[in-house]
């Protein structure tokens, strides 16, 4: 069967119109969730590397060092992915969506849990760093998994012509758990002084995960597969190996949808993790004050990245997410040039326009990756992009920053990091393609005719 609509994926007036499958609110509402349920256990582990693990687990160092360790450990959750993204993202086109979402939200749950409840330095000795990496590890290989099938599960539902909003839904899920995360942080840190924080108070947000992921379960089980990978199955269009295949015909998708995650990613961590050091260590301000910061620009997020997605529906995809990479480079600077003094106000104000732009860059960042490969193999192209990116965005920014700052004083190498980064974006949006909204419609037309 032929996938070759033409260069803009636009229907042809009149042209047939799958029916919306029934679900398409319960796929937006069960990718949101889940993958928020996730990105709590991963994002709570985030604001504790920054804030907890350089005391519990690196006692021994001096605090820089410290920080430097605990940020290591962060990055394994992202070196990590690419474990998940190649498994899962394998399984996704082989047996399905929704099967690997389920075993993904098991696996980082059970990690988070017994992170909870792991000894300390001071306990288990040079025990406890060494399980923290490996608990890290199993975090990451869910998250790996977790993106693909997260994304598809949403769009493949929707209407391909709307596909940034519907797959905006698993992107509001990183903001939405980084928001639970730093809100149970901040609460805790609150309601308990130091010495109660640092002992017992931090493995209580950890815990809470049990309850999360049991809710994630509960709407994901509830779920038949989407319509794209049932008309595959059914007619016998599964790939026998979709890696394989990924790599021989789809090469040049893949550079340009693992390039146009860096400067998302890097943005990302930078507003969001780096910030929690820099603030407390470097400006002074207490721990809340910088994770409040944070809570309300994660707040904004949840509303700022379904619009993005929206718009860019609208809007040439790409030209709206290399417009948001422009600005959130040049917004760096200016943030850390703000931030020379003490003043919360713009600390919060700098913190809620850089996630402003991130916003625009990571709403139409699903539809634009998925719109990169063909739907045989969407979950392992998908997969593999998101977690290759993560490694060499993501994964050391936060502590390529804090080696920057270390060894400069200053924070222009650290604006300068980002704004490369935001050029590697632009690279690969300038090598992706825009829509085929049509290859979907093919899909489903023929499911429709299999029921008949």
């Amino acid at each position: 069967m032929a996938h070759n609509p033409g260069p803009s994926g636009v229907r042809a007036p009149g042209a047939d119109t799958p029916p919306r499958p029934p679900g398409l609110y319960k796929a937006f509402a069960a990718s949101l969730t889940g993958t928020a349920l996730e990105w709590y256990d991963f994002a709570v582990y985030s604001a504790a590397a920054a804030v907890v693990f350089p005391i519990i687990f690196f006692p021994a160092s001096d605090p820089l060092t410290g920080t430097i360790l605990a940020f290591s450990t962060y990055a394994i959750g992202y070196i990590s992915r690419p474990v998940g993204g190649i498994i899962f993202g394998r399984l996704g086109d082989r047996i399905g969506r929704k099967k690997i979402l389920v075993i993904t939200l098991m696996i980082i749950g059970i990690a988070t849990v017994l992170i909870g409840v792991l000894p300390g330095y001071s306990s288990i000795g040079i025990a406890a760093p060494i399980i923290l990496v490996m608990l890290r590890f199993a975090q990451g290989v869910g998250v790996g998994g977790e993106w693909g099938g997260a994304v598809l599960l949403s769009s493949e539902y929707g209407d391909p012509q709307k596909r940034g909003f519907w797959a905006s839904a698993a992107q509001v899920g990183p903001p939405a758990g980084n928001l639970m995360a730093n809100g149970a942080l901040a609460l805790l840190t609150v309601l308990l002084s130091e010495e109660q924080f640092l002992d017992f108070g931090w493995r209580i947000a950890f815990l809470a995960s049990a309850l999360l992921v049991g809710f994630g379960l509960w709407i994901r089980l509830r779920l038949e597969d989407t319509p794209i990978f049932k008309a595959i199955e059914a007619h016998g269009e599964r790939p026998a190996a979709p890696i394989k295949e990924v790599f021989r015909n789809e090469l040049r998708p893949l550079i340009a949808a693992i390039l146009s995650r860096v400067g998302p990613d890097v943005l990302y961590a930078l507003f969001t993790v780096f910030t929690l050091t820099y603030g407390i260590q470097v400006l002074g301000f207490e721990r809340n004050q910088v994770l409040t910061a944070v809570l309300i620009g994660s707040g904004c997020q949840l509303f700022l990245i379904p619009l993005a997605g929206a718009v860019s529906d609208r809007i040439n995809r790409r030209l709206v997410y290399g417009i948001a990479a422009v600005l959130g480079a040049l917004w760096t600077f200016i943030f850390f040039a703000l931030l020379d003094g003490d003043n919360q106000f713009l600390l919060i104000i700098g913190i809620v326009l850089g996630l402003a732009s991130h916003s625009f860059m990571y709403g139409p960042q699903a539809a634009f990756i998925v719109e990169q490969f063909s739907p045989r193999l969407r979950a392992t192209g998908s997969s593999l992009a998101y977690t290759f990116a993560g490694v060499i965005g993501g994964a050391i920014a936060p502590l390529m920053f804090t080696v920057l700052l270390s060894n400069f004083d200053s924070w222009v190498p650290v604006a300068v990091y980002v704004a490369v980064a935001g050029v590697v974006t632009l690279i690969g949006l300038s090598l992706g393609r825009d829509p085929h909204a049509t290859e979907d419609d093919e899909y489903r037309l023929m499911l429709e005719g299999s029921k008949v």
